[in-house]
């Protein structure tokens, strides 16, 4: 066998040992990471530097005179190290499954290549100082497939939702390393480190980059969700709580029956608008409905001088919690209050491509300006808006005219 040049020898390892080093690093100062993902990429930084180093010391000991016992050592303890590296990377996914067979078959690998030290079924060294692979001689190979396929169909269910290009990168890792397996059987120990090794080492800072990137996704998403819930907290006026308070406590001298029945109406009001803040899939327009519903029955028996219309001809789809019931809301305060005889319309919808919810009111109008522009009292409306869009992928326009009244118009497109 030809040795290669030792400068390049030396190159290729600084190269593989900074790359190592640098994810190191960044491992440990990204705050993104729990502690038992940064735990296990450490670990598999640690053990893929004794590969490293595993593959330099075999590579060198061809050169040696016979040295069974120490080539066997070393062996064993490269063919060990593989398929708990694949392990480890159970804990940067995210596994929450028992891994307790997972240790079985690294301890079963490491037992098949123990019994090197006594018997030639897994492999042997010759008196040539060749190693030479017996019945068992892939078990390594077989037990850490296992792993892999199993390990990237993990992968595949828990970030199945992850954008396409990122869902590849688990694939091309099992690829690459099925390449590395492959090349190295073809070429045999030609190379001081193996390309199964670079390839682990790749895959490292692979698989470190796209759990970075979902982490910090998953960040952003919680950020903006306790930015909706903060949105959606001021969808419960207090001067609707303390007004609505007031008008119990008089109806409870006027008519107590009525008084219980607004009781009754408020606190399933109070806690439908709690349990919507925690929802992230969309509900039935029908349980929106009534909602809202709940909602205009309170307001009526405060302002006898308006009127709540619904016409419904589609109930079959859903959409995001407070969708409806924000806008009849602000329809009644910011438009027909002022009216001698205020009229809110509630009309649902089937169009050939999608379904239509329209909220018109005959209130004093607004201009449609503002908001975009305006950065409070009309958040409500924009935050309807964005989950609409992102949720559904539907559209919600507002034609306002001053003095006439408004109309809101959402479209939700027919799944």
């Amino acid at each position: 066998m030809v040795r290669t040049s030792i400068p390049t020898d030396i190159l290729l390892i600084i190269a593989l040992l900074l790359q190592l080093i640098g994810l190191a690093f960044a491992v440990m100062i990204d705050s993104y990471l729990q502690k038992v993902q940064r735990k296990a990429m450490l670990m598999i930084v640690t053990l893929t530097c004794l590969l490293i180093f595993q593959n330099v010391v075999d590579y060198e000991m061809e050169f040696y005179a016979y040295m069974p016992f120490a080539r066997t050592v070393i062996a064993i303890i490269g063919y060990s190290i593989r398929p708990i590296i694949i392990v480890l990377f159970f804990d940067i996914v995210g596994y929450i499954g028992r891994k307790r067979w997972m240790w079985l078959l690294v301890a079963l690998n490491t037992m098949i290549h123990f019994t090197a030290f006594f018997s030639n079924i897994c492999f042997v060294i010759d008196r040539n100082n060749a190693f030479i692979r017996g019945s068992l001689g892939y078990s390594c190979h077989m037990i850490s497939g296992v792993l892999l396929v199993y390990l990237f169909v993990i992968t595949v269910k828990r970030f199945r939702h992850e954008k396409k290009l990122e869902e590849c990168i688990p694939l091309l890792n099992l690829l690459f390393i099925i390449a590395a397996v492959i090349t190295d059987s073809m070429i045999g120990n030609q190379l001081i480190i193996s390309f199964l090794t670079m390839v682990i080492v790749t895959s490292s800072l692979f698989y470190y980059l796209w759990l970075h990137l979902h982490l910090v996704r998953e960040h952003e998403q919680s950020l903006m969700e306790a930015q909706r819930i903060q949105i959606m907290m001021t969808q419960i006026q207090p001067h609707f709580i303390y007004n609505t308070i007031s008008t119990i406590k008089v109806l409870c001298r006027k008519d107590p029956d009525k008084a219980a029945d607004m009781a009754t109406k408020f606190g399933v009001y109070l806690r439908q608008n709690l349990d919507s803040m925690g929802m992230t899939e969309k509900i039935p327009v029908q349980t929106e409905l009534e909602h809202t519903q709940i909602y205009t029955d309170i307001e009526m028996v405060r302002f006898s001088n308006i009127k709540v219309e619904y016409d419904i001809s589609d109930s079959d789809f859903s959409l995001p919690p407070l969708t409806i019931q924000p806008m009849v809301e602000n329809a009644i305060r910011h438009g027909v209050r002022i009216r001698k005889e205020g009229i809110v319309r509630v009309i649902v919808k089937r169009d050939m491509n999608y379904h239509e919810i329209c909220i018109q009111d005959n209130g004093q109008g607004f201009d449609v300006n503002e908001v975009e522009t305006d950065g409070g009292n009309h958040i409500g409306i924009r935050n309807v808006r964005e989950r609409i869009e992102s949720m559904c992928k539907g559209t919600l326009m507002i034609d306002s005219q001053i003095g006439i009244g408004t109309t809101v118009t959402i479209h939700i497109p027919i799944e």
